[in-house]
């Protein structure tokens, strides 16, 4: 984990309530697809986290949803304001169980940190098929640019006006390997019950801390309670016990 200043060079909106930032500072403490850094806020007490969407040695890209003080704050935000900035928090995503032919489902802000990793998988040489899910047409982002990646992708829609019809769950590949999520609780536990292989699942959580000292984000798993920040936010499919 590092701290640093980074002064935004893009903040833009994607969609209804849905915004790109982009981030210029030191970024090589993020080391893993599926990371994420924690924002501090003038006027809030909590950091925000958010999903690392794509990096390099110069930038870290996030998209983020307005859902409340802090991301409204954020969105109204320039070109040149400067953040105070964690980088290099969660564990990520482990490429090497892959498989050939992986399967990258997300569902609505849980899109994001799928990009990176499937540059990542199709930079391996795999088959990467991309399944996003949104409620309606009007939030569908990111399709483009997971096509430009050169992945199979599949757009769901809850209400049908674009894409599939329904869920993530119902766009399975015929075959596919392995699979990587994100996304709602409710949506990894229905591809918990339904996938045919094993996988890995990044929780999305409220957090206080960010990185391990409160223990406010706890999962229970078949190894005792693990913290999403610390010891997540990437969890085997295997090692997860929900709540009924």
């Amino acid at each position: 984990m590092k701290q640093g200043i980074f002064k935004i060079s893009e903040n833009k909106k994607l969609v209804e309530n849905v915004y790109r930032m982009v981030l210029v500072g030191d970024t090589s403490d993020i080391t893993a697809c599926g990371q994420f850094i924690n924002i501090q806020l003038d006027g809030l007490y909590l950091r925000r986290p958010i999903s690392v969407c794509d990096c390099d040695e110069t930038a870290v890209t996030i998209i983020y949803k307005v859902v409340g003080k802090g991301t409204e704050q954020m969105s109204k935000m320039i070109v040149g304001d400067t953040l105070d900035v964690l980088t290099g928090l969660g564990n990520g995503y482990d490429l090497s169980l892959s498989g050939n032919a992986p399967v990258l489902l997300g569902g609505g802000v849980g899109v994001p940190p799928l990009y990176m990793l499937a540059k990542k998988l199709v930079a391996q040489g795999k088959k990467v098929s991309v399944i996003l899910g949104f409620n309606t047409q009007s939030e569908v982002f990111y399709e483009q640019e997971f096509k430009d990646l050169g992945c199979d992708v599949t757009v769901t829609t809850v209400d049908g006006s674009y894409g599939v019809k329904g869920f993530v769950t119902n766009a399975y590949p015929n075959d596919y390997t392995y699979f990587y999520t994100c996304g709602p609780e409710p949506m990894l536990k229905a591809i918990y019950k339904t996938s045919k292989t094993s996988g890995q699942m990044s929780f999305e959580e409220r957090m206080g801390c960010g990185f391990g000292a409160c223990m406010g984000c706890s999962c229970k798993t078949i190894a005792g309670y693990k913290r999403i920040c610390k010891d997540g936010p990437v969890m085997q499919k295997e090692e997860i016990l929900w709540e009924d």
